[in-house]
């Protein structure tokens, strides 16, 4: 069998595994890159960036739709899916280009085909064993579905909703995650008739209830049906693929008929078929065991993104990619906090979030203050029509340790959140600093201004 060795191999060319592999080479490490799909992954072709487009789109047809409500004269005529399409799919083709160019650039080799960890620090390919001092991998997740319910026909995951040519008149989303809200956000823009479902007792469970409950309330001034703590139980579809109906059922017995069933429950870490039990990797609930340092328990094999336990999040993924070239190169890269991994949900309205919420800062630090600033109040909000808030935790007399904010674009907001939470600001080191007006970005400010004890735009 042929052999090939380089400094890095890494399986998966994903956020993290394309990121690990452009640090690695800049670092001067010869790299082999194995992609089986397409360089970019998931988040690339069938997550982040199509569903963003999605939203932008959603967007745009609603300031089509409330034109009126300042004064312009615009109106939604309809949805042309295949323009939506074109538009998405020119967007994720512009940078697939891009990153194939700097992939190339780098003088990494990509491998395109299905790779097979074999250990103790090689993957084959095709008949070919490429060897590195070091392994990385990172081969991503994968849309999760529940027992007794198979995908196919009406029933779909997001991989499938991405390339709909049409607009559902009415559709279940089932889960009421990060995945979901946004695509029932998605479709009620495009003016379908939209219920969630959700097991847990509300909308985007893992972040702040603060969260939850202004999520929920805008969700309802839109007319989307939120069905939160009861459970599915099954789904049956009548007639054919082009002209029928599929029929929800919920545990309290409530019958739900619909013309697709989005099954939006989460995805599971992609590590089986790739050899990893085989060759004795350290798994745990199908997620690859590893260290602070993301060193799984064999020498020199370490893994990143989606398939080790924690946030399923591109630009996480994407951060151990570049923390694990480091490491290896010996740079000796703090290990990164979970928690200062910023959140955003795109819905409308958005959702965003760095740190912890407010129970798991009581758990950890005992005494604590929250401050919530309502977005009334900040100018930049009102022009743009929408409602929310930002809630501030703090370690009581310390720093803040948890930012929770839903409103129109607040995802904007989170790059300054999270150097608060990751540089451990205390309220008075960012009340002096000047955030221009009118911006969204004020009210951050101000929201800081009144937790040091200064509260100007606020009352009581």
């Amino acid at each position: 069998m042929p052999e090939r060795t380089a400094d890095l191999v890494i399986l998966g060319g994903g956020s993290g595994g394309y990121a690990c592999a452009l640090r690695a080479a800049e670092l001067g490490m010869s790299v082999v890159l194995v992609e089986k799909d397409k360089l970019g992954g998931t988040c690339l072709h069938r997550g982040c960036i199509p569903t963003k487009a999605l939203l932008h789109a959603a967007e745009v047809a609603d300031a089509a739709r409330d034109g009126a409500k300042v004064g312009v004269l615009s109106q939604l005529v309809g949805i042309d899916m295949t323009g939506v399409n074109t538009y998405k799919d020119g967007v994720v083709g512009r940078l697939y280009k891009g990153l194939q160019g700097l992939v190339k650039s780098r003088q990494i080799e990509l491998v395109e085909g299905a790779g097979t960890f074999v250990g103790p620090t090689s993957v084959e390919v095709d008949g070919t064993t490429y060897t590195g001092r070091h392994v990385v991998l990172a081969t991503g997740s994968y849309s999760k579905t529940l027992p007794g319910l198979e995908i196919g026909g009406r029933v779909i995951t997001s991989d499938q909703a991405l390339t709909l040519d049409h607009v559902p008149q009415r559709v279940v989303v089932l889960g009421g995650g990060v995945i979901g809200v946004e695509f029932a956000s998605v479709w009620r823009s495009f003016g379908a008739e939209v219920t969630l479902v959700e097991a847990l007792p509300r909308l985007v469970p893992n972040e702040d209830e603060f969260a939850s409950k202004l999520l929920e309330r805008a969700f309802r001034r839109r007319k989307i049906t939120a069905k939160t703590g009861v459970k599915f139980t099954g789904a049956k579809q009548v007639g054919s693929a082009d002209n029928g109906t599929v029929t929800v059922s919920l545990e309290s017995g409530e019958e739900i008929e619909a013309d697709l069933l989005l099954v939006a429950v989460g995805r599971g870490p992609n590590t089986t078929g790739h050899g990893y039990e085989e060759a004795g990797l350290a798994m745990e609930r199908g997620f690859v065991t590893t260290d602070e340092r993301l060193r799984t328990n064999l020498d020199g094999v370490y893994a990143v993104g989606d398939i080790v336990a924690g946030l399923q999040l591109a630009h996480r993924g994407f951060a151990q990619g570049i923390f694990v070239a480091e490491d290896i190169a010996g740079l000796d890269p703090a290990p990164i906090d979970e928690a200062g991994i910023p959140r955003v949900t795109y819905c409308e309205p958005e959702v965003a979030s760095v740190g912890l919420t407010e129970p798991a800062a009581k758990e950890k630090f005992g005494e604590i203050e929250t401050l919530t600033y309502d977005l009334g109040g900040n100018g930049r909000s009102q022009i743009l029509q929408t409602s929310g808030a930002i809630k501030l935790v703090r370690a009581k007399d310390g720093p803040v340790v948890g930012i929770h904010m839903v409103g129109a674009r607040v995802g904007e907001l989170i790059g300054e959140a999270q150097l608060v939470y990751n540089w451990e600001a205390e309220p008075g080191d960012v009340a002096p600093l000047v955030h221009a007006h009118p911006t969204q970005n004020e009210a951050f400010g101000e929201a800081h201004l009144a937790l040091a004890g200064k509260p100007l735009h606020t009352h009581g």
